[in-house]
């Protein structure tokens, strides 16, 4: 009898972890950490976010922070899914790009010359 409980107690206990790990890889992957490469000739002064089926941004990922040439900025538990990124650089010229899918991976997310001057000639077409 004392067998069967502490085998029955071991089940209990194994079905306790298996949960607590798998709540956690859930939560872990819905808050990613994102690798932000500035590989552009502009710092960035300002970084927010909008997920795609929003109206409203964010606050301002940076803070008081810049991402200077070369530079990179990781985001901390951001939630996967599609956003829209609004930049905005040294000179105060801003960048919308849409539906970014962002989620952890290696490689992360690189801003570069060509997204900042497409953002820049669309504006200027308006």
């Amino acid at each position: 009898m004392k067998k069967v409980a502490l085998t029955l107690s071991g089940v209990v206990l194994v079905t306790i972890a298996a949960l607590a790990l798998t709540t956690t890889a859930l939560a872990a992957s819905d808050n990613s950490t994102i690798h932000i490469k500035n590989k552009s000739d502009w710092e960035i002064h300002h970084f927010f976010l909008s997920p795609t089926d929003e109206d409203h941004w964010g606050a301002d990922q940076l803070g008081d922070k810049v991402i200077a040439t070369g530079g990179t900025f990781d985001l901390h538990k951001v939630p996967c899914d599609s956003y829209d990124i609004k930049l905005v650089d040294e000179d105060g010229d801003e960048c919308v790009i849409g539906g970014v899918d962002i989620c952890a991976s290696k490689e992360g997310w690189v801003i570069t010359n060509d997204e900042l001057l497409d953002c820049e000639s669309e504006s200027e077409g308006d």
